[in-house]
């Protein structure tokens, strides 16, 4: 367990801060401050009170994180944070923050992807991640349908959303039935007392010449949106209950077919969601009903670790540093469309290195990291 590398990580790609610190696949601690109260007024995200949000945070939210591991800053093997993708001025608030701590500890930065990391946050509840594992990420601003060989350094994408991503659906949808922001837990929670089949809706790219693993809920929003409002305009009460039902019934077929079809397709019997969506119960219930049925192992992470948190971030670090990749240059900039076939971003100089993937003791030296730490800020 000592030998396992410990690594704070920082999250900030949309409105929560988030700061996790793990020890190999050991989660000690995951601090979150969201600023989501402040954004429900305006119906959505944001981004420069989200920003102004993170720069507020974002030191006691460190410091919280460092007392609640019981660990010293000085411990810590590696930071790593989220480069991208996300709302980019949130993203460089982490980054800022990321660079200052590493700098003045004398420690290596690694900054990474938010979608990978979101696949790799399930190492902390399921051990190891199988290779490959198929991942379903499902938040606010993707549906992706990811392969992954190698958490580090090869993540395929399958499958994307074209339009609205589901998450975007459920805050949309939520918003028309007056329900608030943001929409996916409120439409969970009345969707439970409703009837799924009450209204038939729209299945987006399901057809035989579709995309096979890409996903479209503009349709399906718009079909549900103008649903409701014939139902006000003839002075009839909206079933709110059968509403929600139905169209997140519509949402979680498309995503667990599409998902249980690319495992058949590519002979991965392990399938992986995450994002913020995947706290849905009916997700995870129709997922697990559906997976039982094609042989296919499910891993959820508990819901808490699901949504943005630092401890994903933490994890995926951990990993970089298990496995001996590059860690990143100083002049580390934000990404707001980093793609995730680059699982993180190495250092110019180091980009070529450790290629071979084999693993190595976390205690090895960088050279940027030892030319500061001569002049470490907290000796």
């Amino acid at each position: 367990m000592a030998d396992e590398p410990l690594v704070l990580g920082i999250e900030t790609s949309c409105d929560e801060t988030g700061v996790g610190i793990v020890r190999g696949t050991t989660l000690l601690a995951d601090a979150i401050a969201s600023s989501v109260d402040e954004h429900a007024r305006f119906g959505g995200v944001v981004p420069e009170v989200a920003s102004r949000a993170h720069l507020e945070a974002m030191v006691p939210t460190i410091e919280r994180a460092l007392k609640e591991a019981g660990v010293s800053a000085r411990d810590l093997d590696g930071i790593s944070v989220t480069a991208g993708p996300g709302l980019a001025g949130a993203l460089l608030v982490g980054v800022s923050a990321a660079k200052a701590y590493a700098y003045a500890l004398g420690k290596p930065l690694y900054g990474v992807n938010h979608l990978a990391s979101h696949i790799c946050v399930d190492q902390l509840e399921h051990g190891p991640l199988p290779e490959p594992t198929m991942a379903l990420l499902v938040s606010g601003g993707h549906s992706s349908l990811l392969l992954s060989s190698d958490i580090t350094s090869d993540v395929r994408p399958m499958g994307a959303t074209i339009d609205d991503a589901a998450g975007e659906a459920f805050d949309k949808i939520a918003r028309v039935l007056n329900l608030g922001f943001p929409g996916g837990p409120v439409i969970d929670r009345y969707a439970k007392e409703g009837d799924p089949n009450a209204i038939s809706f729209p299945r987006g790219l399901t057809g035989p010449r579709d995309a096979a693993y890409d996903f479209s809920f503009s349709g399906l929003k718009t079909a549900v949106a103008r649903w409701i409002e014939a139902k006000r305009a003839a002075g009839e009460d909206v079933p709110v209950r059968d509403v929600s039902a139905s169209f997140q019934e519509a949402v979680v077929d498309v995503l667990t077919r599409k998902a249980v079809r690319a495992c058949r397709d590519e002979g991965v019997d392990h399938l992986m969601i995450g994002g913020g969506v995947a706290a849905n119960s009916r997700l995870r219930a129709l997922a697990q009903e559906r997976c039982e049925a094609a042989g296919i192992t499910l891993r959820v992470p508990r819901p808490k670790l699901c949504t943005d948190n630092g401890a994903m971030v933490a994890a995926l670090g951990a990993e970089m540093v298990a496995r001996g990749r590059a860690a990143s240059d100083w002049d580390l900039s934000a990404d707001s469309s980093l793609p995730v076939t680059d699982p993180h971003v190495p250092g110019r100089s180091h980009a070529q290195g450790h290629a071979d993937g084999h693993s190595h003791s976390h205690s090895h030296s960088h050279d940027h990291v030892h030319e500061v730490s001569k002049g470490n800020l907290y000796s």
